[in-house]
């Protein structure tokens, strides 16, 4: 007795039709729909190319990209009806095009296989999301040079081991995170170089023997440059996680600002206030204002992190060329994506609506022992060796301690009990804001000093991005 055959696009091998438990577990039309555009625009590229060689007739090549502009916009309306027993994005977007156009489009897939098919797809998208997580970090950027413009002579006290270490300028902190995002938005355009290249006409995994034109596709879709080895082509997502390592470099830095936005808004340091709109309350108790959004973005860096680790795992063993472990690969830089781009915006936002409490500030910095290390140098400049300066100015915050005094109330008598070296200037000192002044080596935090890098950052985010 004659076996059913199957109705697959590649079921001519196959004498019997796939299981549906095949059908429902192999699918990826349901997350990989995310990348129809770029599939469109691939198949367009390659239809003009079939065409240039002689392999299509301009009736035929015509038909294939009015078709296919057709269908983008069947899924741009919602009335395109994906099908999960085609299992992906290409074999659909193929078997509705031959609905609409009959033999012609029996023939685009002439030269490619699904392997170079969706390389190409997925870096594009890649290439196009990069851009656009770059124009929310330079959005989210600028928001932060804005506050810290507001808040340029502001003084507030810097931190190591989260106990009081400095006083810096508020500006100064807020400018450190430019810096970090700068970096961030340094690798995604490094990223962007190996991710800009083009795959298609590596076919399955060696090429074809038709006579393909790869730079005239890599010039009609924007690429650079063609991969130069077909088997690399279709197996490499290096790019791929290049990207989600960048991606979650953001997601960490994002996270640093979010813990330091619940710390300072809480009520035991009091030191911001973040808007209304982007804070939420308690379903029990009254008083709550909480930062939700924020808490909300440490919460999602593990997200990003195991979606990186996701992707380096299922890489990692896999031989040359093509294996279909790597349709895992587009879920984790979906998800990543929609987290950063999402976590972006809404920090932008928000961060617009930050007021800052000087008040607060200055209570948290009197009394302390902020300008310890200044008085340390002060020593340094009157000839002591700092690890003897270190020693003495030690012993006399042990002093001030035990007095239950903060080096602001110390006398200049007081300070001579430990050292000769102290003068009377030396109490000038213990002003934060004279100890923010002498921060003036390149890049510290003293007011001229940070004037100069909110200029410099003017200048910058105001050429690019």
């Amino acid at each position: 007795m004659k076996k059913k055959s199957s109705n697959k696009l590649w079921g001519g091998r196959f004498s019997e039709g796939a299981h549906p438990l095949l059908e429902e577990y192999t699918a990826s039309v349901h997350f990989d729909c995310r990348l129809a555009p770029y599939d469109i625009r691939g198949s367009i590229a390659h239809a003009k190319m079939l065409h240039k060689i002689g392999l299509l007739s301009s009736r035929e090549k015509n038909a294939l990209v009015r078709g296919l502009k057709e269908i983008e916009r069947e899924i741009e309306k919602g009335t395109f009806r994906f099908d999960p027993s085609l299992e992906d994005v290409h074999m659909n977007v193929e078997a509705r095009l031959t609905e609409k156009v009959g033999e012609a489009g029996k023939k685009l897939h002439t030269a490619r296989s699904r392997n170079d098919q969706v390389a190409l797809d997925f870096r594009m998208y890649v290439k196009e999301q990069i851009e656009q997580v770059t124009a929310h970090l330079h959005a989210l950027q600028q928001t932060l040079l804005g506050l810290a413009e507001r808040n340029r002579e502001v003084i507030f006290p810097g931190y190591t081991h989260l106990q009081q270490a400095q006083p810096v300028l508020l500006a100064h902190h807020i400018l450190a995170y430019v810096c970090m995002f700068e970096r961030d938005k340094e690798r995604l355009r490094d990223a962007y170089r190996r991710t800009d290249v083009m795959p298609l006409g590596s076919g399955a995994l060696a090429g074809t023997s038709i006579p393909i034109d790869r730079e005239f596709v890599a010039k009609e879709l924007g690429f650079s440059r063609i991969s130069d080895n077909s088997m690399d082509a279709v197996s490499d997502r290096d790019f791929a996680i290049e990207y989600l390592s960048a991606l979650t470099l953001i997601g960490v830095h994002l996270s640093r600002l979010a813990e330091e936005l619940v710390l300072w808004s809480s009520s035991e340091f009091g030191f911001i206030e973040i808007g209304d709109a982007f804070c939420t309350g308690s379903s029990m108790l009254p008083q709550k204002k909480n930062p939700d959004i924020a808490e909300l973005a440490r919460g999602k860096t593990g997200r990003l992190l195991g979606s990186l680790v996701s992707l380096v795992t299922t890489m990692k063993g896999l031989p040359l060329s093509y294996n279909r472990d790597m349709q895992e690969d587009k879920l984790p830089v979906f998800e990543s994506t929609d987290i950063v781009k999402a976590t972006l915006e809404v920090f932008a936002a928000m961060m617009e609506t930050v007021k800052v409490k000087e008040e607060s500030l200055a209570r948290a910095m009197k009394g302390g022992y902020l300008q310890a290390v200044d008085l340390a140098e002060y020593l340094v400049k009157k000839g002591l060796p700092f690890r003897e300066s270190h020693n003495v100015v030690g012993k006399l915050v042990a002093y001030a301690i035990e007095k239950r005094k903060g080096l602001d109330a110390l006398t200049g008598e007081e300070l001579r009990q430990f050292s000769p070296l102290f003068a009377e200037d030396a109490l000038r000192l213990t002003d934060p804001a004279a100890s923010v002044r002498s921060k003036t080596s390149y890049g510290g935090t003293s007011p001229g000093s940070v004037a100069a890098q909110i200029r410099s950052w003017e200048n910058r985010l105001s050429r690019k991005r």
